[in-house]
């Protein structure tokens, strides 16, 4: 095996680029921008293992899950769109739709992982929707996730191995 030198990299200089057509809206220049097309706004939302980046347009309606509509998306765990829909019926407010980028565990996780990232932007657009999906209970992560496996049980995360009866 032979030995590697160490070798160290330079520091990267990050440069903030704004582009001409961009303009920046509300809070910040990463989380509310304002393009010659749309308005949007960024958030992340999570349930066990499931991701969801979430973008939050004003204007339009529906929301699109992966590139297809969320009801043939969810169609098994929610075809009515009712859990979708419930971060706007808690603010009262309608007019958005949204596009959401989701992966990891099952539908119903990346459900709840869609719904965390829709109650965060809400959030990003008026803090007032704060103390509303706060009580509902929409803006806390939900973080139980399977337990990891230990060494020496019987494949499981807590089982035991079987011991002889003689």
């Amino acid at each position: 095996m032979a030995l590697q030198k160490n070798k160290k990299s330079a520091p990267m200089k990050v440069r903030k680029v704004v582009k001409a057509n961009t303009t920046v809206v509300g809070a910040g220049a990463t989380e509310v921008k304002k393009t010659s097309k749309s308005v949007h706004v960024y958030a992340v939302g999570r349930r066990k293992v499931a991701s969801a980046r979430v973008r939050l347009f004003v204007g339009g309606s529906g929301i699109t899950v992966n590139g297809k509509p969320s009801a043939e998306y969810f169609k098994t765990v929610d075809p009515s769109g009712v859990l979708l829909a419930n971060p706007f019926k808690v603010v009262g407010k309608d007019g958005f739709s949204a596009t959401a980028k989701v992966s990891g565990s099952g539908l119903r996780s990346q459900l709840d992982a869609i719904v965390h990232g829709l109650s965060r932007a809400l959030v990003k657009v008026s803090v007032e929707n704060k103390v509303p999906l706060r009580k509902a209970g929409l803006l806390t992560r939900d973080d139980r996730m399977k337990e990891s496996r230990k060494m020496g049980t019987g494949g499981k995360a807590r089982r035991q191995k079987q011991s002889p009866k003689r």
